[in-house]
């Protein structure tokens, strides 16, 4: 009987572990990819700034979670006032940094994420093959709660499609600022596969969540 209880607890544990790290971001549904957005003749013309642009990134799985950042390596965006129009932004997928560990720990991690451990290339995003992402703005729209809605192609690992997450855009003089709200990615659509029990049967607790939880912030200044 004890053995029985111990058996539940530790399921409804888990369960509540991968659900509660759902429930703190949306998923941003992949779709087809779409037309790029053109740009307006009157808009005004920021250049990213890569020092002070950045990604936030965290991963979970039953027995804990790692997080950290990447560098977004250019882009340029096109606003009328405090509306985005167009643009894009590339990402430098050799930039990634695991910030919740330290030494040989924070090594290998990173080290296993970018796929420069031989044998291990493909498990995650496989630098050497997909140096950079991309994500191209393909329109903005305002949601019930009014709220803006930004959307683009997402290409990682060579595959491009369309998400859509909410942002907050801000202008002062020369500066704009884009900061998203936290929300979530199915590195399965991606073909991010390793440890995912969606794709993989019997790795009971030994998976990792299929849902990537993203924050996006940039700046960028005429």
């Amino acid at each position: 009987m004890k053995n029985r209880i111990l058996t539940l607890f530790v399921a409804l544990s888990i369960g509540s572990a991968v659900t509660s790290c759902k429930d703190k971001s949306k998923e941003a549904e992949a779709t087809a990819a779409e037309p790029v957005a053109e740009t307006v003749p009157t808009a005004d013309m920021y250049k990213v700034d890569t020092e002070n642009s950045t990604i936030e990134w965290k991963g979970a799985k039953p027995t804990g979670e790692h997080f950290g950042t990447i560098s977004i390596a250019s882009g340029e965006l096109t606003a009328e006032g405090n509306t985005i129009e167009s643009g894009m932004f590339t990402i430098d997928m050799s930039t990634i940094t695991a910030l919740d560990v330290e030494g040989d720990k924070k090594e290998n991690l990173e080290a296993h994420l970018k796929g420069t451990v031989e044998g291990k290339e493909g498990d995650f995003f496989n630098i050497n093959e997909f140096p950079t992402a991309a994500f191209e703005i393909t329109g903005i729209t305002t949601n019930e709660a009014s709220k803006t809605i930004l959307s683009g192609n997402l290409t990682l690992k060579g595959i491009k499609k369309n998400v859509s997450f909410p942002v907050t855009v801000t202008t002062q003089d020369d500066t704009l600022s884009l900061v998203s709200e936290t929300f979530a990615i199915n590195r399965t659509e991606w073909g991010v596969n390793f440890g995912s029990k969606s794709v993989f049967d019997n790795l009971g607790d030994k998976f990792i969540n299929d849902d990537i939880i993203l924050t996006v912030k940039v700046k960028a200044t005429k």
